[in-house]
């Protein structure tokens, strides 16, 4: 366990020790910052509008703003994430300092999860920068605060599962670029398979569209645990590891 924790602590250290921390996370701040203006705006206008003929205000401030956002929120990890992940283990075999890795005590099981812990704490991050925001619904409002906490309770669930993809398809090649591409085309599929529900409805539909991840997300992001949900997004991280484990073994071998 201290393994883990010394090659995550060492992980992290080294998004902040280069520019890709800051930029990721200014990235978010500036994007997330102009979704949640626009959502705010519009349920103000909408408000107004309503008052205006008579009507109460249009839907809660959770429905409204909360849930857009969080939905939001996931797409902007649809792009940050393979920037995040591609240097997991790409960098390393660049840098020459894979061998070293390879040749260390330390089990590669130890290397993988503190790299992908490391990884997924960067992005814990960035989704700190995005809760910001919302500290000025509460100072001006009383939105239902538990939704929203499930909600990024989904988000770490996706992350750490698109992460784990991430740090698999890193340990195939030493260009970072390459690996950011691959892992954003691989998310980007698992992210649009649930369009397969829309125009088919045979079994193999139905199993194509349940690899989505949008699927699984959007109870969360609606403020509702389904022990489903979580439990795909378990599983999907613990393939994502176990196919980087295997990546991993291959490398050895290969040595």
């Amino acid at each position: 366990m201290s393994n883990i924790l010394i090659i995550c602590h060492k992980e992290l250290k080294s998004y902040f020790a280069s520019p890709i921390a800051y930029l990721l996370l200014a990235i978010s701040a500036v994007v997330f910052g102009f979704f949640f203006y626009s959502a705010t705006a519009i349920f103000v206008v909408r408000g107004v509008e309503s008052q205006m003929m008579g009507r109460g205000m249009p839907m809660d401030v959770n429905e409204w703003v909360i849930r857009p956002l969080l939905t939001n929120a996931s797409v902007i990890g649809l792009f940050l994430i393979p920037m995040i992940s591609m240097r997991l283990f790409a960098h390393e075999k660049s840098t020459g300092t894979m061998e070293l890795l390879m040749t260390s005590p330390i089990r590669d099981i130890d290397i993988i999860l503190g790299k992908w812990l490391g990884a997924l704490l960067m992005y814990a991050c960035i989704l700190l920068i995005s809760a910001v925001n919302f500290v000025w619904i509460f100072a001006y409002g009383k939105p239902d605060w538990k939704p929203m906490l499930v909600g990024y309770l989904g988000l770490l669930l996706q992350g750490g599962c698109m992460l784990a993809i991430g740090a698999f398809i890193s340990t195939t090649t030493k260009n970072q670029i390459i690996a950011g591409g691959a892992t954003f085309s691989t998310l980007l599929l698992l992210w649009v398979l649930d369009w397969v529900s829309a125009y088919e409805t045979t079994t193999l539909g139905k199993v194509i569209s349940y690899v989505s991840v949008v699927t699984h997300f959007e109870p969360f992001s609606k403020g509702v645990i389904d022990t489903k949900d979580a439990v795909f997004f378990v599983s999907m991280t613990f393939f994502g590891l176990f196919l980087t484990a295997r990546s991993m073994e291959s490398l050895r071998w290969r040595a």
